[in-house]
């Protein structure tokens, strides 16, 4: 688990293809990785990888074909710059909001501008991702905790302030950038609890007669 809040910026170095999946070795920059073992947790860019060989300035990391299917890790190439968080402790403090490092799916940003010293972004994300995200709730974007300031449809917007842009990765994103999105965790679980004895039996969508059957609807 993790907490949206970005330890440092470090570099993909290498990538090693292996039939469809791959393992990247990714340099950490000023992460500390004394206290670090092998098959600890480490999230890129929001993704939750486990450190399958570690030095001093750098780790390896497998990454499997559901995890390239689901992530912007698939479109990786050396030198590209990902956000770094080590898993959290008992004695984090949680500045952020949880982050499970599961990415739920892969946003694109759509409009970025000046809104005093810091940066609007307006991202659009898929049709089946939009209902999980509220107006004031917490969004993780390439591993970062957010706050949703607005959202219209399939478009949400974040406000970037000074620190987050000079600590992160969005100092750099341009429009038409992708960026990998997990949304609040207590969306997903309240979507599965209202579908009550019926979550047993595949479902497409939350539907009125699916929520009266199951005895939310009176």
């Amino acid at each position: 688990m993790f907490t949206g809040i970005i330890n440092a910026v470090g570099k993909i170095t290498a990538i090693e293809r292996k039939g469809g999946d791959c393992r990247l070795t990714i340099n950490t920059g000023k992460l500390p990785l004394s206290d670090t073992l092998t098959g600890d947790s480490i999230a890129v860019n929001g993704v939750c990888l486990t450190a399958v060989k570690l030095g001093k300035r750098h780790f390896c990391a497998d990454v499997s074909n559901e995890t390239m299917a689901r992530s912007t890790l698939k479109n990786a190439v050396v030198s590209t710059p990902v956000n770094l968080e080590l898993a959290l402790t008992p004695t984090t403090r949680m500045g952020g909001h949880i982050v499970s490092g599961h990415v739920d799916g892969i946003g694109e940003l759509v409009e970025k501008k000046a809104d005093g010293r810091s940066v609007r972004l307006t991202f659009k994300v898929p049709d089946d991702l939009a209902k999980y995200i509220a107006e004031k709730g917490s969004i993780s974007i390439n591993g970062i905790s957010l706050t949703v300031n607005t959202v219209n449809g399939a478009l949400f917007s974040v406000n970037i302030v000074p620190h987050t842009l000079k600590e992160t990765t969005l100092a750099d994103i341009a429009v038409g950038n992708q960026v990998n999105l997990e949304v609040d965790l207590l969306a997903r679980y309240l979507e599965r609890l209202l579908q009550g004895d019926a979550a047993a039996k595949p479902q497409d969508t939350i539907t009125e007669a699916l929520l009266q059957d199951s005895g939310f609807l009176r």
